[in-house]
């Protein structure tokens, strides 16, 4: 059912003087969540009227699918227009990550003459398995808010089409306010997809991006194996399996092959609008 809003009767008390301030009424039915009922209120109601500009507006619950909705216009503030601007907002606190091999093994003990085997890095390897260990990796997550007009919005179906995509080329956003500036390779950037806010008072609409970065690395090694690159979002693992360790004289697990494999799709983030 559509929520249909009706000015009540004893609508438009107006204040004047320098402190000018008119309140528009009105009576809303048909539905009982808050957000659609402000959405619908805002939409009903100009941007301007009698001089004045829409400042604030809320809804009260008077009944079942009964809301009475009050829209206050005061003079309009000294006007600098934002649209365009950008913000950003960076968080670097660390992702939990399991991993299967270490960066270096540091030492190795085994009883009076006996050799410890040698697992080429691999971490916690029982005859079976190999079972890794969590630990925690350094997480660059950033998110851009743009101001919209009304007309410029982006296509809502690029933003959904772009969601869970990493970018196909150079992607570069930069804080219209700061200068800060962020610029990743083709790969590096995943986009998480973005949320739009309720029209402003001014009628200008907030959209929020979410992103996360992770590096192209090249030249890694795992155990034996060198010169793997792994672009960005691709995810890389090991195969392990039982070899002769000669100098211990046991059968270990070890790296034998390294895959790196693409789980994320290309997009242009073109049509995302910043």
């Amino acid at each position: 059912m559509s929520i249909s809003v009706v000015e009540k009767f004893l609508s438009r008390p107006a204040t004047g003087g320098e402190n000018a301030q008119t309140d528009l009424i009105f009576i809303l039915r048909g539905s009982d969540d808050e957000v659609a009922l402000k959405g619908a209120l805002v939409a009903s109601t100009p941007i301007n009227y009698d001089g004045l500009r829409r400042k604030t507006w809320h809804v009260e619950q008077v009944g079942n699918e009964l809301w009475e909705g009050t829209v206050r216009y005061a003079p309009q503030d000294e006007v600098h227009s934002d649209v365009g601007t950008i913000k950003l907002s960076v968080d670097t606190t660390g992702g939990t990550t399991h991993i299967t091999q270490s960066l270096e093994t540091v030492h190795k003990y085994a009883p009076p003459g006996k050799t410890p085997p040698d697992f080429k890095g691999a971490i916690g390897v029982t005859h079976d398995n190999v079972e890794g260990v969590d630990i925690i990796l350094p997480v660059f997550k950033f998110t851009a808010t743009k101001v919209f007009a009304p007309a410029g919005l982006p296509d809502l179906g690029a933003l959904y089409d772009l969601t869970g995509k990493v970018n196909s080329g150079t992607f570069s956003v930069s804080d219209t306010v700061t200068g800060m500036t962020i610029s990743l390779d083709e790969c590096e950037c995943l986009f998480n997809g973005a949320k739009i806010g309720e029209p402003r008072s001014d009628g200008n609409i907030e959209i929020s991006y979410d992103f996360a970065a992770s590096p192209n690395v090249t030249g890694l090694t795992v155990g034996d194996i060198v010169g793997i690159d792994k672009k960005g979002w691709e995810y890389l693992w090991v195969r392990y399996a039982d070899v002769d360790d000669n100098a211990a004289n046991v059968l270990v697990k070890r790296p034998i092959a390294a895959y790196v494999e693409k789980v994320y799709d290309l997009g242009g983030f073109g049509g995302l609008g910043l």
